[in-house]
């Protein structure tokens, strides 16, 4: 018997430290390859460590609470014989030098072109979501579902066999996955108070930690300006009600964020320039021509960015379905770190909290970021052929914060003025 140390990897990144936030092993504890024996945070999010040897653990090194750097020792295991650490855990693992991580769904990805400035062909790329979506599994013994669904069952943890199903003929849908997930999973812990005389001290680490240097940052480096508007969203909020009733609508939670979403993009679509970025070394505007597009969510760890890969290319069905597993993932803390980087442009949904509209801090590297505020039934003037009259209406405030080295007012303007004239008139998307 001999024992091996397993030292804390790099996850991705560039990650320097990481806290240790639970194990689900002890000393003495039979354990296998690739068996998750960890939880660390990271500046960004939860991740799930496996373990690289087959064995008994003799000793863990670092304590649940502990920060240490990627290197540390944080676990010994003994095995029947002498093993080297891998260099690669599902997924996971300290990157080599001069050579690029593969994210665990597919190849390498290509650097990002530089774009000029004539609207970019959108690619045939593969959607995050697939659009065709895969007949029902069943198997005896267990729950009606489409592998997608257990897939995100899996995900974040639900066993489908608690879940009440919902859909056609017992099937459990995403929508019951998702409630299942919002009501079991243990969400991450806040940051515990320290009591000091007459102030309470809340430690700043982990995903805090990161957003405070990376809102600072951004705030000091990129040119801010921020503009609003005021829309008619009825028809809009009509149309949604319409969809809703679909067939191939009914498993899927359909909410207006969708809708701004899919604007957006059609408008950054007319404005590709809004997806590019500031490359400070090689004094250019990049422009990649994929949209990545990041939702910022609020988790009990503070704010985190997961975005929709090639989100341009999703229909509306698909890009509602993102959304909800994106929110869901980032709220049970489950976010694959890979989801954390590589955004292109993001939306902050303000409006769940009852907030009319803000002045949002771009996302570190990106040039636009949309705020959207709450939908409320206001008086609105309304003009036709019979003239003007008042009545209510659903009334939404956006805000467009951009920066000013990369976009000019005439390029902001009409990227938030074309988000807009969509949700106003949802027709409008098909000019």
């Amino acid at each position: 018997m001999s024992t091996n140390l397993f030292h804390l990897p790099d996850v991705g990144e560039g990650l320097t430290e990481a806290e240790i936030v639970a194990w689900h092993v002890a000393v003495g504890d039979v354990v296998e390859v690739n068996q998750i024996i960890v939880d660390i945070e990271t500046a960004k999010s939860i991740v799930e460590l496996p373990s690289p040897f087959a064995g008994t653990v003799t000793e863990l090194l670092v304590a649940a609470g502990d920060t240490v750097a990627v290197g540390t020792a944080i676990i010994g295991i003994a095995t029947a014989a002498s093993a080297e650490e891998p260099k690669l855990l599902v997924g996971y693992g300290a990157r080599e030098s001069g050579g690029q991580r593969r994210r665990r769904g597919g190849a390498v990805p290509a650097a990002a072109p530089t774009v000029p400035a004539a609207a970019p062909t959108v690619p045939a790329a593969a959607p995050t979501v697939p659009a065709a979506v895969p007949a029902v599994v069943e198997e005896a013994g267990k729950p009606r579902a489409k592998p997608p669904v257990r897939k995100l069952a899996k995900v974040l943890g639900v066993d489908l066999a608690t879940v009440v199903p919902t859909g056609p003929d017992g099937t459990v849908v995403r929508d019951d996955v998702l409630g299942a997930a919002g009501q079991n999973a243990a969400a991450p812990a806040a940051p515990s108070p320290i009591p000091d005389g007459d102030v309470t001290r809340y430690p700043i680490k982990g995903v805090r930690k990161h957003t405070a240097a990376a809102m600072v940052a951004s705030a000091f480096t990129a040119p801010h300006v921020t503009e609003f508007v005021t829309v008619d969203v009825t028809e809009t909020i009509r149309l949604k009600d319409r969809v809703q009733q679909r067939r191939e609508f009914r498993d899927v939670k359909l909410t207006p964020l969708a809708f701004v979403a899919r604007a957006y993009l059609i408008a950054v679509g007319r404005t590709p320039i809004a997806n590019g970025r500031w490359d400070e070394a090689s004094q250019e505007i990049v422009v990649p021509a994929a949209v990545n597009l990041g939702i910022a969510a609020a988790t009990p760890r503070g704010l985190v960015v997961p975005n929709i890969r090639g989100a341009h290319a999703l229909g509306l069905r698909e890009l509602a379905v993102a959304i909800n597993a994106l929110a869901a993932t980032a709220r049970a803390g489950k976010t694959p770190p890979e989801e954390l980087s590589g955004g292109t442009t993001t939306i902050t949904n303000v409006g769940v909290f009852g907030v009319d509209t803000g002045t949002p801090i771009l996302n570190p590297g990106e040039t636009a970021i949309l705020a959207v505020g709450a939908i409320r039934r206001m008086p609105w003037v309304v003009e036709d052929e019979h003239g003007e009259r008042i009545e209510p209406r659903s009334v939404l405030q956006l805000a467009l914060s951009f920066d000013h080295r990369v976009m000019d007012g005439q390029q902001g303007s009409e990227l938030l003025a074309d988000t807009a004239a969509v949700l106003a008139e949802p027709g409008l998307a098909l000019l």
